[in-house]
């Protein structure tokens, strides 16, 4: 017989969870003005917000911990970080800073003036925040697939390539200073990017002179689905895949809080050390000094290790078989998802649950609220909230994907929470049809309005 699967880890620490009622978390909800951002941790059964800086880290990168350097200027635990990173990625130049968005901070700072424009993939919702804050405009050139969640395409996070090179033809080379490609595409379902489309989208951007950047955040789980779905790469490991990723960029953007398995972190990275050096300015602004940008030398070793785990198979097999796991569960419940599986998260499609309220409900938030009376279970809505407002017209842009987004922490839940967490979402699914109106703003930010939205029931 052949023996079934096990984790490739074992549990060392527990944190105790509580259990609340149906009728408490209805209150909860009431006073948090149905944004689940505003709950209170301890009144969440099982979070499933984001995979952001909520890993579980390993006795080794605890053993960082304990050993950082706490050097102002120099620490070992920056090099440490350096040459993994040299390693790793096989990128000479980076910038630590305190999570992905301080990175687009400063990078963006150097690169970015009022009026430029900035094609990529499905830009998740900070990479968006600053490009626009900037007055400048995020065009999305992904792939038509990536907008059906009934169909199969192994590679959803695709740029379309005719898209891109009809947006670098109809600007000046001086109004796009970069491309940024999202691996995996976190707004289209976590979806992974093919080796042929990193490669195709670099001939392109080489042969209108522009950089290329990974937003990196998930760039693991992306080399993983490169392994199991793309010809050519079953048989090399997954550090040879992620070496030849980054081979075709020009460099990165990367919150470590990710594909690191760290809780917090993040770093910029350069071929081009004068790039490094103008955008070293706004590092040391913003973020503190070029060794620890807003790190405590700690992090910045576990960071380290993290890099080194992430990039092996037998982790990323449990890692996605976990969020694959969690899709089918709820396909046999009859809910709606994006398909294939992504790799951090499960989107459930709230059009496709909801089809009898309109979109201009905020339908995704809405279930998000839905599942959270059903089970304590906290998601987070990747739709039209996320989507924000036309900076013009200063009117909502409802997106082709209106997503209830579950994310899973890594190293953190057993399947056991996967199989309830699918269950409430299957009750609620159920009792769809008795759900008839959905959630009205009240008060919003002007923008990332989704992080602080206040909103009640229709």
């Amino acid at each position: 017989m052949k023996l079934p699967y096990a984790e490739p880890y074992r549990i060392k620490t527990v944190e105790m969870i509580r259990r609340s009622t149906p009728e408490e978390r209805k209150t909860w909800i009431r006073e948090a003005k149905y944004n689940l951002f505003n709950l209170k941790s301890d009144a969440v059964f099982i979070d499933l917000l984001t995979d952001s800086g909520t890993n579980a880290m390993s006795d080794k990168q605890w053993a960082e911990i304990m050993t950082g350097d706490e050097s102002y200027a120099g620490a070992r635990s920056y090099f440490k970080l350096k040459e993994r990173v040299e390693e790793i990625l096989g990128i000479p130049y980076f910038l630590p800073t305190h999570q992905g968005r301080a990175a687009e901070n400063v990078l963006f700072s150097a690169l970015l003036k009022e009026g430029d424009i900035v094609p990529g993939n499905a830009h998740f919702d900070t990479t968006k925040g600053h490009i626009e804050f900037r007055k400048a405009k995020a065009v999305d050139c992904t792939i038509d697939e990536a907008f059906d969640t009934t169909v199969s395409h192994p590679f959803k996070g695709n740029i379309d390539l005719d898209k891109l090179e009809k947006v670098l033809k109809s600007y000046d080379r001086e109004q796009i200073p970069l491309v940024i490609l999202t691996v995996t595409c976190n707004s289209a379902g976590g979806q992974p990017v093919s080796m042929k489309n990193i490669r195709d989208t670099a001939a392109l951007c080489r042969r209108y002179n522009i950089p290329l950047f990974f937003d990196a955040a998930r760039f693991a789980e992306n080399a993983y689905f490169i392994k199991v779905r793309e010809e050519g790469y079953n048989k090399k490991t997954i550090k040879e895949i992620v070496r030849e990723m980054f081979s075709h960029v020009d460099g990165f953007t990367m919150s470590a809080k990710k594909d690191a398995i760290a809780n917090i972190g993040g770093m910029v990275g350069f071929r081009d050390e004068e790039l490094k050096k103008k955008v070293s300015v706004f590092s040391i602004m913003f973020e503190g000094y070029l060794t620890y940008g807003g790190l405590a030398g700690r992090d910045l070793g576990a960071l380290a290790q993290g890099l080194d785990e992430s990039t092996e198979f037998d982790y990323l097999e449990s890692r996605i078989g976990q969020v694959a796991y969690l899709g089918e569960q709820c396909k046999k419940r009859g809910v709606p998802v994006q398909e294939p599986f992504g790799g951090h998260a499960i989107f459930v499609d709230a059009k496709r649950f909801f089809p009898h309220i309109p979109q201009t409900e905020y339908i995704a938030q809405l279930l998000a609220v839905e599942l959270y009376i059903e089970g304590g279970v906290r998601g987070v809505e990747i739709g039209t909230l996320l989507a924000d407002r036309d900076p013009e017209t200063g009117k909502d842009r409802y997106p082709k994907l209106e997503l209830l987004r579950l994310a899973i922490p890594r190293r953190v839940y057993t399947n056991n929470h996967m199989d309830y967490t699918a269950t409430a979402l299957g009750n609620v699914f159920e009792r769809r049809e008795s759900i008839k109106k959905g959630l009205k703003i009240v008060n919003q930010a002007p923008i990332l309005r989704h992080f602080t939205v206040e909103l009640e029931r229709l």
